[in-house]
């Protein structure tokens, strides 16, 4: 790993008035349990943990432009967003559970890059950015954010499969196809990144840093000449234990509209810069304080299920709920099983616990609804801590 030009302060860019927060943090190795020292960027290093001192957002000059920094990078020089070997597949490689189920299947970018077609506007038939364009430009904007940190290989989710055939078998029988003669693409995918030396501890779960994004070409006007199209792109947590997401407002772009890959790249590095890391994991660390009884849980999914059905003019005057029955049947079916974020013997549950029942509930969303509900959850979580505290809109909830 590359040792130079670094320090030992860690930068999180954030977005208020413009200003690079500088804070220095604690390093602690996590096997050793003693600080880090300055040559700690090595080959051997297994795992850091970041711990957080009172005092943070210094405001300081900022950066001169071409320079980013984030965490615990040095000032690097600049890699063009179609470089996506460094330090890639050094961290974690172990199989887990996958971040979202659903219809989805694992694909590799190896497949997306060299086994599906490319499909374009039909007007003009200007290409699409395809999928694996999009996660090479992300992966690009990760090591740029990054250099300093293992990256994991994209984790890589795809659904609704469109088929077809290339001219010269077209009076063929299906089960004639041979391989070279089927062509494929996906109409939906769904990326994760994970920087697995990136992490943190909520709950006595195991955090660790994740970029990811979705493209849905159901979104696209593909009869039409080229337009801007729509990418959704995030930086959050993924929770170890169960690997389920952790979104918060400042780190997902819900309709991201680029008309070019560079366009794509520089939006993905101004997403990371101005993420908040610092502050999402305060929030998350805030949920284990507030408890749920086993009535007021009751009363929560009861709600939920009434919620689906109120009238549209009641509706609007209740915080949103984007969850429907089969995700609101597995929480309560959780409540009870599940081993990691189940009740506590006296029937009363955390708000951290769930949150987490709610993103394991999301794990069966399609892949274009699958960020914008782990996002909701996030914020539903937060408005019930506030109702909990007598001052939210969410009250209706557990009323």
């Amino acid at each position: 790993m590359d040792t130079q030009n670094f320090n030992n302060s860690t930068t999180i860019i954030g977005k208020d008035q413009g200003y690079i927060s500088n804070i220095h943090l604690v390093l602690q190795n996590v096997n050793k349990n003693k600080i880090v020292s300055d040559n700690f960027f090595n080959d051997n290093i297994d795992e850091v943990e970041v711990f957080y001192p009172n005092k943070m957002n210094e405001v300081i000059k900022p950066e001169p432009p071409n320079q980013v920094q984030a965490f615990l990078m040095p000032i690097s020089k600049e890699h063009n967003f179609d470089d996506t070997s460094a330090n890639l597949g050094k961290g974690e490689d172990i199989k887990h559970k996958p971040f979202i189920v659903a219809n989805t299947s694992e694909a590799t970018l190896h497949h997306l890059q060299n086994d599906c077609i490319i499909p374009v506007f039909s007007k003009d038939n200007e290409k699409t950015i395809a999928h694996q364009e999009f996660i090479e430009v992300v992966l690009s904007a990760v090591q740029k954010i990054f250099p300093n940190h293992n990256i994991t290989k994209p984790e890589i989710r795809v659904s609704h499969q469109i088929k077809g055939r290339i001219p010269s078998a077209i009076h063929k029988p299906v089960k004639e196809l041979l391989e070279h003669e089927k062509t494929i693409y996906y109409e939906r995918m769904a990326f994760i990144i994970k920087v697995p030396t990136i992490t943190d501890i909520v709950n006595g779960n195991k955090l660790c840093l994740t970029i990811g994004g979705v493209r849905s070409y159901n979104l696209e006007n593909l009869y039409n000449k080229k337009s801007l199209e729509k990418f959704k792109l995030f930086i959050g947590f993924q929770n170890q234990v169960c690997m389920n997401l952790c979104v918060s407002s400042d780190g997902f772009v819900e309709d991201m509209r680029v008309g070019s890959a560079n366009d794509l790249h520089s939006k993905a590095l101004e997403v990371m810069q101005n993420y908040n890391a610092e502050l999402h994991l305060m929030e998350m660390k805030e949920l284990t304080q507030d408890f749920l009884s086993e009535h007021q849980f009751a009363q929560l999914i009861g709600r939920a299920r009434l919620y689906q059905h109120l009238p549209k003019s009641e509706k609007q005057n209740i915080p949103l709920l984007n969850f429907n029955d089969s995700h609101i049947n597995m929480m309560a079916k959780d409540y009870y099983e599940d081993k990691n974020f189940c009740r506590s013997q006296d029937g009363n549950i955390n708000l951290w616990d769930v949150y987490n029942l709610f993103t394991q509930a999301n794990k069966s969303s399609y892949i274009d609804t699958f960020l914008d509900r782990n996002l909701n959850a996030f914020e539903f979580s937060k408005g019930i801590q506030k109702a909990l505290n007598g001052s939210s809109d969410y009250h209706w909830f557990l009323s």
